[in-house]
C-alpha cells in the first residue's frame, strides 16, 4: 500500500504567508510615500533655484531685478515664473526693484499633489527658508524635505 502524498498549501501556511506580507506593506508603503513626496518637493525647490540664476543674469543685464513684477524690464516679462506639475511660484520686489523673495507653494488637492502644504522661499541673496511644512507653519532657514531635518 502506498502513501498518499499531499501537495499545496494548507489553510495555516497560507495564512503565515498573507499575514508577514501584510506587515511588510504596512511598513513599507508608508516609507515609499514619504520618498516619493520627497521627490516631488525636489521640483519645487530645484524650479526656485533655477529662477534665482536667470533673476541674477536679468540684474547683470538691468541692473535691477525687475519694473513692475520680477524679471520685467519694464516692457516685456523676460523671466517666466512657471506652474509646475506640483508647485505654483510668485516673486514680491522689493524696493525700487533691488531685491526679491521668491515663493513656491506646492499645489493643494491636485492629483498626486506634493500634500498642498509646503511653501518655500529664496531670495536675492540666497537665503533659503521653510515657511510652510507639512501644513504646519515653520521657520526654518533651509528647504527641508524630510521631518526632524536641521538646518546647517
Amino acid at each position: 500500500m502506498s502513501a498518499s502524498r499531499q501537495q499545496g498549501l494548507s489553510l495555516i501556511e497560507l495564512m503565515v504567508v498573507v499575514s508577514i506580507l501584510g506587515i511588510l506593506a504596512g511598513v513599507g508603503y508608508p516609507s515609499y510615500m514619504d520618498h516619493v513626496t520627497r521627490g516631488r518637493v525636489m521640483e519645487g525647490t530645484s524650479t526656485l533655484a533655477d529662477l534665482r540664476v536667470r533673476l541674477e543674469q536679468f540684474y547683470q543685464d538691468n541692473r535691477i531685478y525687475g519694473s513692475g513684477s520680477c524679471g520685467n524690464d519694464g516692457t516685456t516679462q523676460r523671466v517666466a515664473f512657471p506652474d509646475t506639475k506640483y508647485f505654483t511660484y510668485s516673486c514680491a520686489l522689493g524696493t525700487g526693484g533691488q531685491s526679491y523673495t521668491i515663493t513656491a507653494a506646492s499645489r493643494a488637492a491636485t492629483s498626486g499633489g506634493a500634500n498642498g502644504d509646503w511653501s518655500y522661499t529664496i531670495d536675492n541673496q540666497n537665503q533659503r527658508a521653510t515657511t510652510k511644512f507639512k501644513g504646519a507653519s515653520s521657520s526654518a532657514t533651509c528647504w527641508q524635505v524630510k521631518k526632524g531635518e536641521a538646518c546647517s
